[in-house]
């Protein structure tokens, strides 16, 4: 079998046996896959479980089998280790929602060099980010819709003042169905998606470290989230949902998520 090296986010991790577990991994040279990591929870192991926490960024060497559900992993390291992001509760609550929205929203099981090129450098950016990052869900958010293809058109105008959910599009009349922003908040929102994307800035931590964490100078980020300019704190928090209720429309299987209400808490 061919051996093959490729970056990989982790986005999911479920027991597969008592030593054993399944990491679905966002890969930059495969898209979206699943492996099989036998024994990693044994204390004989010589890999970490810990190297498969939510949004974990990886080096791997893996095998591929296009058809095979599961596929192996022959070397794994850590690509680039979080510097802020564990000790801070905003930060981690802020990437608890990315991975939660990640795992949902991305279904692509080809590769797809920007949309992870995205991800990579958006956790990167977070943990650099010597701002306030209340605003940084939201903007992720309206980002990723970008990626995949579902970002709504902003018509709006006096002619087309309500937003349809379900179509995407500003219209002129109240739809026949509940899923709709009633004017003024329309307004808000076509405000909202006329904001810059999210484009994260490189950070230079994109390769792997040769030497250990704890050697490594803490960076900053001048990262800008434009929602917390045009919004307030009840706005960003309401509009987030909004945005939720979007990808639940137009994502098959997307769910209701949960980490919001922990960000509302403590972002609040």
């Amino acid at each position: 079998m061919t051996l093959h090296a490729t970056r990989g986010i982790v986005l999911h991790t479920l027991k597969y046996s008592e030593t054993s577990i399944i990491a679905r991994v966002y890969t930059e040279r495969f898209g979206l896959r699943s492996y099989l990591v036998k024994g990693v929870r044994s204390p004989r192991s010589k890999t970490r479980a810990a190297l498969f926490q939510p949004m974990s960024l990886l080096d791997m060497v893996v095998y591929n089998k296009e058809r095979h559900a599961l596929n192996s992993i022959r070397e794994v390291r850590l690509a680039s280790p979080y510097i802020t992001v564990p000790f801070d509760i905003r930060k981690s609550s802020v990437m608890l929602f990315i991975n939660e929205l990640a795992y949902r929203a991305i279904r692509e099981e080809e590769p797809n060099p920007p949309l992870f090129a995205f991800l990579w450098e958006s956790c990167l950016a977070l943990d650099a980010s010597d701002e306030g990052v209340s605003g940084f869900p939201i903007t992720f958010a309206l980002a990723l819709m970008h990626h995949l293809g579902i970002f709504p058109q902003n018509n709006h105008s006096v002619q087309t003042p309500v937003f349809n959910l379900r179509e995407g599009i500003f219209q002129p009349h109240v739809p026949d169905h509940p899923d709709y922003l009633a004017p003024e908040e329309s307004l808000e929102f076509s405000r909202l998606l006329g904001t810059p994307p999210l484009t994260p800035p490189l950070t230079g931590r994109g390769v792997t470290h040769q030497h250990p964490a704890s050697s490594i100078q803490h960076p900053t980020s001048s990262i800008q989230h434009p929602a917390s300019s045009i919004l307030h704190l009840p706005a960003r928090q309401r509009f987030l949902v909004t945005l939720l209720r979007y990808y639940r429309l137009h994502l098959p299987g997307f769910g209701e998520m949960k980490s919001h209400r922990i960000l509302r808490e403590v972002l609040a």
